[in-house]
Parts: structure tokens; sequence; C-alpha cells
């Protein structure tokens, strides 16, 4: 057989059955559903890797910026500062209170001192009282 050329028209009749037509149909429609469902998955796959991106540049940014103070305090860090604030406020009192308690305590020691001093003293008054009072019997 020698290599003719096909020679198709407009007009060329083909005869297939119906069977083949059937399968091929179903080839297509799966070809083209397959191609759909890949597309869409790399566009799923493109659409979440730009979100990462940004996501990922914003926190590099917040990651740098933030203890740099560039960003500013959240309400919470700003209530603790106050509350810290109010500690060290409360520490003050409390240490101005132990120190004043200190020189009470060195206070009440001297008059205690003094309260005893003035006790004994007291005593030799009364002993000599007494002994001028009885005639001088008495000595000390």
């Amino acid at each position: 057989m020698a290599n003719k050329p096909m020679k198709i028209s407009e007009e060329a009749a083909v005869q297939m059955p119906m069977k083949t037509v059937a399968s091929l149909i179903t080839m297509v429609a799966i070809g083209t559903w397959a191609y759909f469902g890949l597309h869409e998955t790399l566009n799923s796959h493109s659409t979440q890797l730009e979100l990462i991106s940004k996501d990922l540049e914003q926190n590099t940014e917040f990651r740098i910026k933030y203890p740099r103070g560039q960003l500013g305090k959240s309400s919470g860090e700003a209530e603790l500062y106050m509350l810290v604030e109010d500690l060290y406020k409360s520490v003050d009192r409390l240490n101005k209170a132990i120190e004043d308690g200190m020189h009470n305590k060195v206070n009440i020691e001297f008059l205690q001192k003094q309260v005893e001093k003035a006790t004994l003293d007291i005593e030799k008054l009364k002993d000599r009282q007494r002994e001028f009072a009885n005639g001088g019997k008495e000595k000390y």
C-alpha cells in the first residue's frame, strides 16, 4: 500500500458505533472536570500563599517594632503599668511607715529607760522621806 494522502471534506461521512461516541464524550467530560479541578486547587493554594505571605510580613513588622515601642502599648499593658506604679507607691508608703516605726521603737526604749530611772529616783526620795520622818534612824 502506498501512502495516499487522506482527503477530508465537509461532505465526508464518518460512521462510529454509539458506544465509542459515548465513551469519547465521557472522556472529554472527565478531562474537562479534571482540568478545572486542578486549576481550582492551584488557585486555592496561590491564595493561601498570598495570605500567609501577608501575615508573615505583618508578623515580622510586629516582632521588630513592638519591643522597640514603635507600635505603642496595648490596653492590657497600660493597665499593668498603672498597677505596678500603684504597687511602687504602696511599697514606698510601707517603707516610710516601717522607718517611722523604727524611730518610735528607739523613742520608746529611751522613754522606758527614763521612766525606770525616774522610778528609782522616786523610790530613793520615798526612802529618804521615811528616814527623815522616822528621825534618821535608818541610813542608806
